[in-house]
């Protein structure tokens, strides 16, 4: 396991519904407790863009289009993509040159799309299947922790 466990990600959330200040310790938390990545962050959903939320590591690329690189193509699909090698994915985004490799995580309830989680390694094929499910557990668990429908208030999410 990457991380030392969900019990403490719920202990960081607790008594906190505001996706944004919850997101910011998601990122934080797993990007000192992740080994060997060089960029987490959030994409969350405006219209037929997604928009730069709280992330860890280098700046990063503000506006991202649904459809469009790996973000853009996880977000469309409604599904977890894992790119081992970001150089052979068709139209990939490099906002940081030192990224190799990739995961992005759909943030989903309720089928409602209001995001991504991204997550950048320096190393070609960082990123496993047990990543994954351990990644989508760690989620869920702020995607319960959180006000997601409070984000419509400055974003425009979407229902499809």
């Amino acid at each position: 396991m990457f991380i030392p466990g969900n019990d403490s990600m719920k202990e960081i959330l607790k008594g906190q519904n505001n996706f944004i200040s919850n997101a910011s310790n998601f990122a934080a938390y797993i990007f000192q407790t992740m080994k060997d990545i060089n960029w987490i962050g959030f994409y969350i959903l405006d219209g037929d863009e997604m928009l730069v939320g709280p992330f860890q590591g280098k700046p990063a690329c503000v506006r991202l289009t649904l459809g469009k690189g790996v973000c853009g193509t996880a977000a469309q699909k409604k599904e977890i993509l894992i790119v081992p090698d970001v150089e052979n994915f068709p139209g990939h985004i490099a906002c940081d040159a030192d990224s190799k490799s990739e995961i992005v995580l759909p943030i989903i309830k309720d089928g409602i799309l209001y995001g991504v989680l991204d997550i950048d390694s320096p190393l070609p094929a960082r990123f496993s299947h047990e990543d994954a499910n351990e990644l989508s557990e760690s989620l869920q668990i702020l995607i319960e922790s959180s006000d997601l429908e409070a984000l419509s208030i400055y974003y425009q999410t979407s229902s499809e």
